[in-house]
């Protein structure tokens, strides 16, 4: 991908050699077609998972709050550079809202691990009220950031009823 201002498409204006794209566009899932969103989840559990068993729970934790601070950062970066708000292939806010939903998980398995993505992905998709208030209303980096994390509080929520149903 290089870079052009000439181009109608955002996507032209990006390169995955950017550090900030990169990350952005989750490590370069947020590409694949169709449904960005959800090959960037795909991405992010495959990734969180592992790290979330190896290094536990608080040090994951911190690793979200770091990835949402930089996150509010890469996103309004990458779609500054695309001219585009929320473009569909920036997928650092789906990582951090799998982020979110994994610490839900009662054990790393993968039941769980799909039940997961099953459940961020439907609210992320669906965007019950209030995230829909939030992704129509805040234009920015934090806004791009925010319906995630409240999508991924409402998967939360869904995991540990469905743990204490089960």
């Amino acid at each position: 991908m290089a870079h052009s201002s000439s181009t109608t498409n955002p996507l032209d204006k990006l390169s995955l050699r950017n550090p900030v794209h990169l990350l952005a566009l989750g490590f370069g899932s947020g590409l694949i077609r169709p449904a960005p969103g959800t090959w960037g989840s795909l991405a992010a559990i495959i990734i969180g998972a592992p790290i979330l068993h190896w290094i536990g729970t608080v040090p994951f934790l911190v690793l979200i709050l770091l990835g949402f601070a930089l996150g509010v950062y890469l996103c309004q970066k990458t779609a500054d550079d695309m001219g585009v708000h929320d473009h569909g292939a920036i997928v650092w806010d789906e990582f951090i809202g799998i982020f979110i939903t994994l610490l839900a998980i009662p054990q790393i398995s993968l039941f769980w691990c799909i039940a997961a993505f099953v459940l961020f992905r439907i609210f992320d998709i669906i965007k019950p009220y209030p995230i829909s208030y939030f992704d129509k209303r805040m234009e920015s980096g934090f806004g791009i950031m925010v319906d995630d994390v409240l999508a991924a509080v409402y998967a939360a929520i869904s995991l540990f009823l469905l743990h204490y149903i089960i």
